[in-house]
């Protein structure tokens, strides 16, 4: 069977980065969905993916145009894209008071609004062929809430109610649609937390340390098997326990 072809939006990014290479590891043809941003962070992860079939598309997300331009190159290059990763995302923490038009704005159009605009350019032709995985990367935040960040939670949670809609519309396609939430992971963002805000984080988490890359990479990839199709519109909490519910 020819690899399945696989999208990563925020690929170059710590958790993009992992799942890009679990995914390639696993038999996918990835193609790598960033803006790019710094020389230095493009070469990281060209030398992370080294020896993987890796690519990198460069795309801004919450772009419509950009988003259509993208597909249509990868699929015009490697054929029809099987699955979808929409882990892309950014913050812009503030208080609901101090809040800025423009921080909601940007969080949901990155966050939000970019996994609208490329599941529904692919989902049409995953149902067509019989085959498809769609896979959003929500957040424990969404589930708890988070001061300062009603932006990011209502775009996450956002992001869970529309994988179960349009996990009702694939279902008898062969098309599953599932998200994964985690928890806090060792990235750059978490790393930048103080010291003892950090220890208290960790102190919250049952199992006693905060997730790694591949702890998400793993969970994204379960859902992505060509087995899985039995499982569609859940959400799979990846945190440690730090937030448990039936």
């Amino acid at each position: 069977m020819k690899p399945r072809i696989a999208v990563v939006t925020g690929g170059i990014g710590g958790l993009g980065t992992e799942i890009c290479r679990v995914l390639a590891r696993s038999g996918h043809r990835v193609v790598a969905v960033d803006l790019g941003g710094s020389d230095e962070r493009l070469t990281r992860f060209l030398a992370a993916v080294s020896g993987l079939d890796v690519r990198f598309e460069a795309a801004d997300v919450g772009d419509p145009d950009a988003c259509a331009a993208m597909v249509a190159r990868v699929e015009a290059d490697l054929g029809p894209i099987d699955v979808l990763v929409n882990a892309a995302g950014i913050t812009r923490d503030a208080r609901l008071g101090k809040m800025e038009r423009a921080q909601w704005d940007d969080v949901l159009r990155v966050n939000l609004d970019s996994v609208f605009n490329l599941c529904r350019l692919v989902v049409d032709g995953m149902a067509e062929r019989g085959f498809g995985r769609i896979v959003n990367i929500s957040s424990v935040n969404a589930q708890t809430g988070q001061f300062g960040q009603t932006n990011y939670a209502a775009a996450k949670a956002g992001m869970h109610g529309f994988t179960m809609a349009l996990a009702r519309e694939g279902a008898r396609k062969g098309v599953t649609v599932n998200s994964v939430s985690p928890g806090y992971i060792d990235t750059e963002m978490t790393r930048a937390v103080r010291d003892d805000i950090r220890a208290q984080i960790i102190a919250s988490i049952p199992v006693g340390r905060v997730g790694e890359p591949h702890d998400i990479a793993r969970a994204v990839e379960f859902l992505c098997a060509e087995d899985a199709g039995y499982i569609t519109g859940i959400n799979l909490p990846v945190n440690g326990g730090l937030f448990m519910s039936f």
